[in-house]
């Protein structure tokens, strides 16, 4: 079975480096190395690292004398610091569920054509402790990279988390690092990088705990910076691997008219939900002609059109019968549509 890299990047979450390393190591009969780095942490995170290193010759503790942010400690690690079959980046505040590495290098060993392997993340809330982790029956699904990475620039969203993952070190150092450029975006631009050039792995259990609290890093990255950020890494993800994708143009639009269709849906749904104060509307509405100029097309725009005419006062109160009328609207055509393909 393969050896595995973990790198754990740490500022300021030494209260949970515990229960991160000890779900690491939590893996038996596989080859684990340990490396935290604590990037000039202002508390006690450092010496706490340290008394675990001292439990476990298989952890390592390197610390920053000057804060480096996310993006550098990360690269340090991935990059500089792994050298086995495979590494996986997890952050002090998350978990890995049992056996869990030993699922994904399974998967990974018996597929070398598979760059890089992940599982259900399962969110839990600070303080409480995580559910009971749904293991699985060793069930794998591999997906050709292409057709992985279509579906990314298709949904414009990301279906990982990023603590579920473990990547095949050799592709790893082929693509390079996190983008400095995409501090709240990296990671969907990684998976996507390293899906255009390889296949991707998925593993039928939960893999990995995600803790939610508020010193959580994405917490505050706000709903126009999110877009702009996510146009960003899909537009590097074409930059970058373009030559490997033969429908690189049509993935150009693609995305980008989805990601009109989310800014120009959480204008609308401000209507509805009693909070256009709060909402960048006229934000949202230019990053949507920016990306896909033809905007006042899309369905989402017309929506928005019938709660401007209504007005942010009463479309709250109005909100469930504009809604039946959109409904019943779509079963017409639907309807319409079955009747026409009659022939009648």
């Amino acid at each position: 079975m393969g050896s595995v890299s973990v790198v754990i990047p740490c500022y300021r979450y030494g209260e949970y480096l515990r229960a991160c390393v000890d779900s690491v190591l939590d893996n038996p009969g596989l080859d684990i190395r340990v490396l935290i780095i604590d990037d000039a942490s202002p508390d006690d995170s450092a010496e706490k690292a340290h008394a675990i290193a001292a439990g476990d010759p298989r952890v390592e503790v390197r610390v920053h004398q000057e804060n480096k942010r996310h993006i550098a400690t990360y690269n340090e690690g991935l990059l500089e610091w792994a050298d086995t079959d495979y590494v996986a980046l997890l952050s002090a505040d998350d978990m890995l569920t049992p056996g869990a590495l030993n699922r994904a290098v399974a998967l990974l060993d018996a597929n070398p054509n598979v760059g890089f392997a992940y599982g259900h993340p399962v969110h839990f809330r600070h303080p409480g402790p995580p559910p009971p982790a749904d293991q699985g029956t060793g069930g794998t699904i591999v997906y050709p990279g292409h057709w992985w990475l279509e579906r990314r620039f298709r949904e414009g969203t990301g279906c990982i988390t990023s603590p579920e993952v473990v990547v095949r070190t050799e592709l790893q150092r082929k693509v390079g690092g996190y983008d400095p450029e995409l501090p709240h975006a990296a990671d969907i631009e990684m998976w996507m990088r390293l899906a255009s050039h390889a296949d991707v792995g998925y593993v039928q259990a939960d893999q990995a705990y995600y803790r939610l609290h508020e010193k959580n890093m994405h917490a505050d990255a706000g709903a126009i910076d999110d877009l702009r950020e996510r146009k960003t890494a899909y537009e590097s993800v074409l930059t970058k691997c373009g030559d490997l994708l033969p429908d690189r143009d049509r993935l150009d639009a693609m995305v980008h008219q989805r990601l009109a269709r989310f800014a120009l849906r959480r204008a609308f749904r401000a209507y509805d939900r009693g909070r256009t104060a709060l909402v960048p509307e006229d934000e949202l509405v230019a990053f949507a002609a920016d990306v896909w100029p033809d905007y006042k097309s899309l369905p989402e725009y017309r929506a928005l059109a019938i709660r401007r005419r209504i007005g942010a006062k009463a479309m709250p109160y109005l909100q469930p019968l504009v809604l039946s009328a959109v409904v019943a609207k779509g079963r017409e055509r639907l309807w319409w549509r079955s009747w026409s393909r009659r022939g009648i």
